[in-house]
């Protein structure tokens, strides 16, 4: 564990980064790649808490704006989320590492309903959490989950895989002078409404003193690398 900073970790994975070029679906040959590299910290004695988003699949009030509902739209986007969990485990297994999924509403024909203690329990014995379903109510984005679920678990950092390489100033696709950040306080990202992720995630993470790392998934070994202290992609933290 000597080369490792961060010990307990939860780590965010979007949806859309799982589904590679075609925007949807599932990519397995980067879904094989994201379990090797969340194998590797495993191997290192990390252990890994894991919130994918459903994006892939359908993303809430994002496509149902207009036309449902928000709480039934927000509704699937949760079953989203535990379709990509089931089929992380299930890759997971394939390279030898043990996985859980518990989720935040009761399906227990499909997976475990999350309490703190079951996945403290879990990461203790070295297998890795996927905790699905978002936070279990509308309204909450998966970002806002994830961090929820770090503060619970007390990881050491929040990683935030993004298909981006970090947080900038601007959209750098739409802005080519776009400021890229390496570091930057909470405060600074609320008072410049910062596009990293949602308000209430950082808020949460705020008030809870987490570490946070914003960086590209797509970045060769960028898993194992922010585990070890590589300091790529934006770190966020109330103070440096």
């Amino acid at each position: 564990m000597s080369d490792v900073k961060y010990k307990r970790i939860l780590l965010k994975v979007s949806g859309e980064a799982l589904a590679g070029k075609e925007g949807t679906g599932l990519d397995f040959s980067i879904l094989h790649n994201v379990c090797a590299s969340i194998k590797e910290c495993v191997d290192m004695g990390v252990q890994v808490g894991l919130v994918i988003g459903g994006g892939n699949f359908w993303r809430g009030v994002k496509n149902g704006a207009g036309k449902l509902q928000r709480s039934h739209g927000d509704a699937m986007g949760m079953l989203a989320t535990v379709m990509n969990a089931i089929a992380v485990a299930d890759v997971l297994g394939q390279h030898g590492v043990d996985a859980r999924v518990l989720t935040a509403v009761e399906m227990n024909k499909f997976a475990e309903y999350f309490t703190r203690d079951t996945a403290e329990r879990y990461l203790n014995e070295g297998k890795v959490v996927l905790f699905a379903a978002g936070t279990g109510n509308p309204y909450f984005s998966t970002d806002t989950g994830a961090v929820l679920r770090g503060v619970e678990i007390e990881a050491d950092a929040v990683l935030m895989a993004k298909n981006i390489d970090a947080i900038y100033s601007a959209d750098p696709k739409k802005d080519p002078n776009a400021v890229r950040y390496s570091q930057l306080t909470y405060a600074k990202v609320l008072e410049d409404n910062l596009k990293a992720t949602d308000i209430t995630a950082m808020a949460l993470a705020m008030d809870n003193d987490m570490t946070m790392v914003c960086f590209g998934l797509d970045e060769e070994n960028s898993i194992v690398r922010v585990v070890r202290g590589e300091a790529i992609g934006t770190t966020v933290k109330n103070q440096f």
